[in-house]
């Protein structure tokens, strides 16, 4: 049907060959839904030279993860996230997203292959070369949203070829991108169990042992806001109506137990989303933007919009906090959750540790104002936002971020900075006209250096603005 299938991103040419995966709805209304297969075309003749079923088929590799047929009318699984080539290889690496439903798969019992997995293929025939599944019958929306980044590491001495694939869920996996082996082990977790009627979840998931989540997973009411007593009281009441647990705790029914919904953290947008990262290919180090941020996870039976047994949107709450623009899970109409709630990360991929992270920005006005922190000491806590990032020779460049997901109203900002790329340290600042919203990107015309960048913001008109020393 119209509005069904797209492109969200631009196709991958890799040699002769032009590699289009698709953009499929969520939420889809039916378990019955269009699949994302992905086509390889001739690029001098427009003929189609093969085709990777997402979902395999009967005789295919990874057939009978799709558990009672579930395959025949299963859908998604599509790969409308930017995809990766290495053109001296000839493979091409696709992040494929979450099958249908986002939150509830109990009508395709199984692990799901290949949903939710970094698949790698010869971009000349279309055949598997390898495959990681980095979630097992993902119920969480966290399909992988961030191209996958290639570059050459030296761990123990050893030169890797490496694929580093950054997630929503704030794990970076690192694979070697001609075999697949992880480069770190992949540990397999038992993780809870689904208490929703007819779900039955993956009894483990994978867990890269390095590098560390470069952000917050699960909730805890350790991970509450505690500016003050009466807010860590009120932040403790708000969680009380909902269920906690660590990464990988299912959805429940909205009304389970009198709680509302799962509170999940990252939340569905991530974690990191479609501005990945920036890998300096010269030292290795990959430098990531992430969100801080809550959302819920409520499942209902709701026959208007889908012929599912449960779909999402259940368990929220309504009143002050949402119209001060900060959502149904804010004390005061202050975040939930403990800052900072913007992150720049730094990571070295040659060895799997942190080198160093920073708010993404300074303080919002409305929270440093806020009546209920008067006279308390707030940290730098940066913006509930991502920004695309830059590297260079020396510097690190990023916004505030506020072009796609820029709830609440203040998250994101028009500050653009550069950073010490060894250290963090903010070396220069300026605000832009906008938000910035797309990935900088440089160039220089008659030798002099310019970088150039999207700004907009949701209801903005966009435009194209470069920078340049005098």
């Amino acid at each position: 049907e119209p509005g069904q299938i797209g492109l969200n991103s631009p196709a991958m040419v890799v040699g002769d060959v032009i590699v289009v995966g698709a953009a499929l709805r969520a939420t889809a209304p039916a378990p019955e839904f269009t699949a994302g297969f992905v086509r390889g075309f001739d690029a001098r003749t427009g003929e189609q030279l093969w085709i990777f079923h997402t979902i395999p088929q009967p005789g295919e590799f990874g057939n009978d993860t799709w558990e009672n047929d579930s395959w025949r009318y299963s859908g998604n699984t599509g790969v409308w996230a930017p995809m990766s080539a290495d053109p001296e290889l000839g493979y091409v690496y696709l992040p494929v997203e979450t099958p249908t439903n986002d939150l509830y798969g109990g009508h395709r019992p199984g692990d799901n292959l290949f949903a939710e997995s970094l698949v790698c293929l010869d971009a000349r025939t279309g055949e598997r070369v390898w495959h990681y599944q980095l979630i097992h019958h993902g119920i969480w929306d966290y399909d992988i949203p961030t191209p996958p980044a290639l570059v050459d590491i030296t761990v123990d001495g050893r030169e890797i070829k490496a694929v580093a694939q950054v997630t929503k869920q704030a794990f970076t996996y690192v694979f070697d991108r001609v075999t697949g082996e992880p480069v770190w082990p992949i540990e397999e977790r038992p993780v809870p169990a689904s208490t929703v009627p007819g779900e039955q979840a993956a009894p483990t998931q994978p867990f890269p042992t390095r590098p560390a989540p470069f952000d917050r997973q699960g909730v805890s009411n350790d991970d509450l806001i505690d500016f003050t007593p009466e807010l860590a009281a009120e932040a403790r009441r708000i969680a009380s109506e909902y269920q906690l647990g660590p990464i990988y705790t299912p959805p429940i029914l909205a009304g389970q137990d009198g709680l509302r919904a799962l509170l999940m953290v990252p939340q569905m947008t991530g974690g990191a989303n479609w501005q990945g990262g920036a890998v300096d290919a010269e030292t290795g180090i990959l430098y990531v933007a992430s969100v801080t941020a809550p959302t819920v996870a409520g499942l209902v039976n709701d026959p208007s919009r889908s012929t599912m047994d449960f779909v999402g949107g259940g368990g929220r709450r309504r009143g002050a906090a949402a119209r001060l623009g900060c959502g149904e899970i804010c004390p005061r109409g202050l975040p939930l959750i403990k800052p900072p709630w913007g992150r720049l990360t730094a990571i070295d991929l040659n060895t799997g540790d942190h080198l160093w992270m920073i708010p993404n920005g300074d303080t919002p006005d409305c929270v440093r104002n806020h009546p209920a922190l008067s006279g308390v000491d707030i940290p730098r806590t940066g913006k509930p936002e991502r920004s695309g990032i830059l590297v260079t020779k020396t510097l690190v460049f990023a916004g505030e971020g506020g072009g796609l997901f820029a709830t609440p109203t203040w998250a994101g900002g028009e500050m653009f900075y550069a950073y010490d790329k060894q250290t963090g340290e903010t070396v220069w600042e300026m605000e832009l006209p906008k938000r910035q919203s797309g990935i900088p990107m440089t160039y220089m015309i008659d030798g002099k250096q310019y970088i150039a960048m999207a700004m907009s913001a949701r209801g903005e008109p966009a435009e194209l603005v470069a920078l340049t020393l005098p």
